[in-house]
């Protein structure tokens, strides 16, 4: 599989590694392989590949995860998808930009 990234440090995901429980849930529905074990943790290997779609957040049961969904590069993808416009992750796209989400 390749490798995508999208804009570098920008990402709300956030790990608290304290609360973790181990159950490898966001490993297995990441689609963009951010996290990896570590000591039976979970750790964030690449942040910079989260597209922020939340499915890590959702399935966490011990609640150590937070991301705010549909702010980034995977809300960009849908809005894209839904007005026949390229995907875009950068808030300078937009005609409208005080009414953007994402800034």
């Amino acid at each position: 599989m390749f490798e995508l990234k999208y804009l570098r440090n920008v990402v709300t995901l956030e790990l608290d590694a304290a609360r973790c429980s181990g159950c490898r849930l966001c490993l297995m529905v990441c689609p963009h392989d951010v996290f990896e074990m570590n000591a039976k943790k979970a750790r964030i290997k690449d942040r910079d590949s989260c597209m922020e779609c939340g499915a890590c957040e959702i399935n966490c049961p011990a609640g150590a995860i937070r991301v705010k969904a549909g702010v980034g590069c995977a809300a960009a993808v849908i809005q894209g998808a839904i007005k026949g416009t390229e995907p875009c992750c950068d808030c300078s796209c937009s005609e409208n930009k005080e009414k953007l989400s994402c800034c």
